[in-house]
């Protein structure tokens, strides 16, 4: 059950659509003015999962200068392949 985040290009409100299956018709219109123009935005996620031995909580975040800037790599929490 996906979980889409738009914003209000008329009225600048956010808002979700939760969309149950493929099949599903979902009325596409912001429901505070019914403007049908609006955008998708990145949405924030959420994680939880067990802690092993020497493991952090959260994510952890390298930052370095990149050719185009500054670049970032972010470590989830967890299982990873060797």
């Amino acid at each position: 059950m996906p979980i889409y985040e738009f914003r209000c290009l008329k009225c600048d409100e956010v808002f979700e659509i939760l969309k149950m299956n493929t099949q599903d018709e979902v009325e596409m219109k912001c429901p505070h003015c019914a403007s049908e123009d609006f955008e998708r935005v990145l949405s924030t996620a959420s994680h939880a999962m067990g802690l092993g031995k020497g493991e952090s909580r959260g994510p952890a975040v390298q930052s370095r200068e990149c050719a185009s800037g500054s670049c970032s790599t972010v470590t989830l929490p967890g299982h990873t392949k060797d």
